[in-house]
């Protein structure tokens, strides 16, 4: 695979009533390689009892009203035909507005049919795509957004593997593109923008206002200077910020867009000087600063140790597969309930299983 090939994470979508893109298409159907793949009746049987949900369909009457729907226009050409190149594989699916329709028809009610379009029209930006990625994929699964703006620099490492949702396969691809392929296969006409070289002084104001500025925010990098300079891109911007930290399900959260003058990082770099002053300052070697933001005292028992080992058994601080889905799926919820307006507040917050589980045990 080619370097090119190696970035490719956006879909070629082809209209499959075009005839401007016939040739396109039979051109790939030639290929006696390339995966096929049409299940576009069942996603039409889908429809048709998502439009009729009274009705209890046996399975006769399912297949006759496909082929009503089919009976003026034939099947084939129906809908779109999206190609994945990285799996050199086409498939077959319903129209955009038909697609998302059914795709989140179980979020119905949970989140409203007014809440989801709201939702459609919102533009989040994740940095950071190990802690991200789960993020990112709950986002894409809920459409939670309209457009996911990626931010990462680095590429999957095997030690990536034990909290990071990939195969081996993917060993040595930049882990932006990793989960951008994985959002693609979910729901290809969700838009997702790519920062593959991170977020950097020279790309920091695009990657917030480039194509509409940014509604939130969820910082997920290792880095401290990024951390911090995010912030105070975000905070001048009057965008809130989220972020999890994956110990003991800590998730920090600061409304800039509510509270324009709050400190970054809820004050607690303050002691260190002024926020401008803070990017001057050698901040990824700075233990002392690292200590101060993760309020080192209330760390899990196991987060404590694994700093102090940092440097002599381990390399950085580990990060559990269990504790990373868990900050995603909490990220999913609150970046939701920013979005719809309901209410939630700065501050940080903890959802710790051990102690909830010790607590059931009369601990």
């Amino acid at each position: 695979m080619d370097t090119s090939s190696r970035e490719v994470y956006k879909p070629l979508i082809i209209s499959a009533s075009d005839d401007n893109s016939k040739s396109t298409l039979q051109k790939l159907k030639n290929d006696p390689t390339l995966l096929i793949h049409d299940e576009i009746k069942t996603q039409v049987g889908d429809l048709i009892k998502l439009r009729n949900p009274q009705k209890r369909f046996s399975p006769s009457e399912l297949e006759e009203g496909i082929e009503d729907f089919f009976k003026s226009q034939s099947s084939t050409n129906y809908g779109n035909w999206v190609y994945y190149s990285w799996r050199h594989c086409l498939v077959h699916l319903l129209p955009e507005h038909e697609f998302v329709t059914v795709r989140t028809i179980r979020n119905r009610y949970v989140i409203t049919e007014e809440e989801q379009k709201t939702l459609a029209s919102k533009k989040i930006g994740i940095i950071g795509l190990s802690v991200g990625q789960s993020v990112a994929l709950t986002l894409a699964l809920e459409r939670g957004c309209g457009e996911l703006r990626l931010a990462d620099f680095d590429t999957l490492e095997l030690s990536n593997l034990n909290r990071i949702r990939t195969g081996v396969h993917n060993l040595g691809v930049k882990k932006s593109v990793i989960a951008a392929r994985e959002i693609a296969e979910i729901d290809p006409y969700l838009n997702v923008v790519l920062y593959n070289e991170g977020v950097q002084d020279d790309n920091i104001h695009d990657f917030f206002t480039q194509g509409g500025d940014l509604d939130l925010l969820i910082e997920e990098c290792d880095s401290l200077e990024v951390k911090v300079k995010s912030r105070i891109k975000a905070k001048e911007l009057g965008i809130p910020v989220l972020m999890d930290t994956s110990d003991r399900g800590m998730i920090d959260i600061e409304r800039f867009d509510l509270e324009p003058e709050r400190p970054i990082l809820h004050g607690l770099l303050q002691k260190f000087g002024e926020e401008s002053s803070l990017v001057t300052k050698n901040l990824n070697q700075n233990t002392e600063i690292l200590m101060a933001l993760l309020d080192f005292n209330k760390l899990s028992t196991g987060a404590q140790q694994s700093i102090s080992e940092i440097g002599k058994s381990i390399t950085s601080w580990p990060q559990l597969a269990s504790s990373v889905i868990l900050g995603g799926g909490a990220c999913g919820y609150f970046s939701r309930m920013i979005l719809l307006g309901k209410g939630i507040r700065s501050d940080r917050y903890y959802v710790d299983l051990e102690k909830i589980a010790n607590y059931s045990h009369g601990s």
